[in-house]
């Protein structure tokens, strides 16, 4: 089998790890975990990563929603490809989609074996061993539809359950189960059950000639501007749970859902990361400090501690399970963002003004654009680059105050990665107020 196609949904609203995570930084973009050269990489990273190490012809497609894209260019580059979702659709919409974009976009035909994957999975090399094991099920069309299911390593009520026909590796599928209670999935493990770790193989044309039984569409443009017209539906619901001709592939190795900070942690590269201290008598805490400020921990037991821009958390850790509908309740801005460019962070926020420390990578430029009720200030903290100011370029560097009133239009372009600490001053600051512009004849 030459070809490998891997989708990658990758979804989530940013609730359960606040304060690191927010609307735009969900959990699979916090850099949290170490590779092998010692680096800090994020859950998608690291997926990425195991992937192409493990597969390295495989082709990796990500299904995500808009906000998510600068986040996924900042970290894994501009040559990876992405299928954006116009809006939330639930599952089946979205991998509708993918496989239309794949067709129609990426030109493969329908006999092409397709992989679904969640994009934070906490897995070894053997979960894509598996993975691409489930790929040639699907390239060999053992079945219609093919499913990952994951040894069970203790009763849980946070999963579905797939009911295999017998014990061996590869199984017909006898039927699925809801997420049960404690008891009721004690006895499904004891009859052999698996759980539903949403990881589905298909060949592509199988998916195809399902998502036009389901939903009114001709291609995959004509999906993506009626794509709000269309159910919500789930995957499971949809395909999974009437496809009669289904088998499962049982997988042993590890396989950790990481979406409490209460699991988070389990997979986090050290104790504490950041500007943190904590005394001999601390156990079990673990402390992420992403601000330029220390902090000391003594005494702490089974806590999470974690500071962004966007605020601090202080938790048991079991309790950490039960917080999003408390930061539902906070009313606050995003404060720190990844973009395709680089970074920012809001480091002030005043009544008629806003300061802003903005990080842009060597090579990249801020869109040309404008504001109609506010003026802004530039001051190049570190680096060298240009600006070009209603039309006109020039040279800039450290020290260097960039003024532009309103209606100006600018951008800023790094020719060295650039530290630059933005002011906008105005009585009606808002994201919406940004107008772009093409900008012509700049290198």
């Amino acid at each position: 089998m030459e070809n490998i196609n891997i989708v990658l949904l990758s979804g989530g609203s940013g609730k359960r790890l606040w304060p690191l995570s927010n609307d735009i930084r969900s959990k699979q973009f916090i850099r949290m975990f170490r590779n092998e050269d010692g680096e800090m990489e994020s859950m998608l990273m690291r997926v990425y990563r195991q992937i192409h190490q493990v597969m390295p012809q495989a082709t990796v497609t990500i299904a995500t929603s808009r906000k998510q894209v600068s986040s996924i260019r900042n970290q894994l580059g501009d040559q990876v490809h992405i299928c954006v979702e116009p809006e939330r659709r639930d599952t089946f919409p979205a991998i509708c989609l993918a496989a239309a974009y794949l067709r129609d976009v990426r030109k493969l035909g329908g006999e092409q074996p397709v992989v679904v994957c969640p994009v934070d999975p906490y897995v070894e090399e053997s979960y894509f061993e598996a993975v691409k094991e489930l790929a040639q099920m699907a390239s060999e069309g053992e079945s219609r539809l093919s499913l990952m299911g994951i040894e069970p390593t203790y009763p849980s009520e946070k999963y579905g359950y797939i009911l295999p026909r017998d014990g061996e590796r590869v199984s017909e599928v006898r039927g699925f189960r809801e997420k049960p209670d404690e008891e009721t999935a004690r006895e499904y493990i004891r009859q052999g059950s698996l759980w539903n770790g949403g990881i589905f193989a298909f060949r592509l044309g199988y998916l195809l000639e399902r998502a036009h039984q389901l939903l009114d569409f001709a291609d995959y443009q004509d999906l993506y501007d009626r794509y709000g017209e269309q159910k919500k539906i789930s995957f499971d619901y949809a395909v999974v749970e009437k496809e009669k001709d289904i088998k499962v592939l049982r997988y042993q190795g590890q396989w950790k859902d990481l979406g409490s900070w209460n699991t988070f942690t389990e997979g986090m590269a050290a104790q504490s990361i950041g500007k943190v201290t904590m005394d001999h008598t601390c156990n079990n805490t673990h402390v992420i400090n992403e601000l330029n400020i220390p902090i000391l921990c003594m005494g702490c037991r089974d806590l999470v501690v974690a500071a962004s821009a966007d605020g601090i958390l202080v938790s048991d850790k079991e309790q950490s399970s039960y917080m999003k509908p408390f930061v539902e309740e906070i009313q606050q801005q995003v404060m720190y963002a990844e973009k395709s460019w680089g970074s920012f962070t809001v480091l002030d926020v005043q009544e008629e003004s806003m300061t802003i420390k903005v990080l842009l990578r060597q090579g990249n430029r801020l869109h040309y654009h404008s504001h109609e009720h506010r003026d802004e200030v530039w001051t190049v903290a570190n680096g060298q680059g240009r600006v070009v100011l209603d039309g006109v370029e020039r040279q800039v560097g450290s020290g260097d105050v960039i003024r532009m009133p309103a209606g100006c239009k600018h951008t800023i372009i790094a020719d060295t990665s650039l530290q630059v600490i933005e002011v906008q001053l105005g009585r009606e600051i808002s994201v919406e107020d940004k107008q772009k512009w093409k900008l012509t004849g700049i290198s």
